[in-house]
């Protein structure tokens, strides 16, 4: 990857994506039900290995082998890509609000939210950093990416199943209706 140019990008839209997030943490509704620490690491280890995978250092044997051949053309996409995860996720978390967490946890007055992409996807922070992963695998182009693009997965499809336990407690058939017209991570075709 060209840190002069696609690097630097991408860098600077993971920094936009963190600062949003920091920003929009200060203002919160109370927490009524929360993980245990236990449950927490169960996938924020595997995301912390993910975001490792990127880092310059992690060009290990088999884990710097090209997957795609490097070319400004890949850069740019990879680009692109990185640019509308990190737009769609903070296109969710604007909508979630102030019943966002980033621990698994149900608020006081928790909302199911149905609006901007939670019509069609019920869990789009992670659909979209999984495309930032994704772009960022592609413009980097070794394995290491596509691995960590894979260990975000699991780490968040982990994630939604705690999530979705706690809403189908809170919101019942409501939420059981919700899953029926939306998917996961994508929309759902039927």
């Amino acid at each position: 990857m060209d840190l002069t140019s696609q690097g630097l990008w991408i860098n600077a839209l993971w920094f936009l994506f963190g600062l949003y997030w920091i920003v929009s943490a200060f203002k919160l509704k109370k927490t009524k039900k929360r993980e245990s620490w236990g449950q927490r690491f169960r996938y924020v280890l595997p995301l912390v290995a993910a975001f490792y995978l990127f880092r310059p250092s992690a060009h290990y044997g088999w884990l710097g082998m090209r997957f795609i051949p490097e070319s400004d053309a890949a850069g740019w996409v990879g680009v692109a890509l990185t640019a509308a995860g990190v737009a769609i996720a903070i296109w969710a978390r604007w909508h979630l609000g102030t019943n966002w967490s980033g621990v698994v946890t149900l608020k006081e007055g928790h909302e199911l939210i149905r609006s901007g992409p939670y019509r069609n996807i019920r869990h789009p922070i992670y659909t979209g950093i999984l495309l930032a992963f994704l772009g960022t695998a592609v413009a980097l182009g070794e394995v290491r990416g596509l691995l960590a693009v894979a260990i975000a997965w699991l780490s968040f499809y982990t994630k939604a199943r705690r999530e979705e336990y706690l809403l189908t407690q809170e919101f019942g058939p409501s939420f059981a209706e919700h899953t029926k017209r939306t998917g996961m991570f994508l929309p759902r075709f039927t």
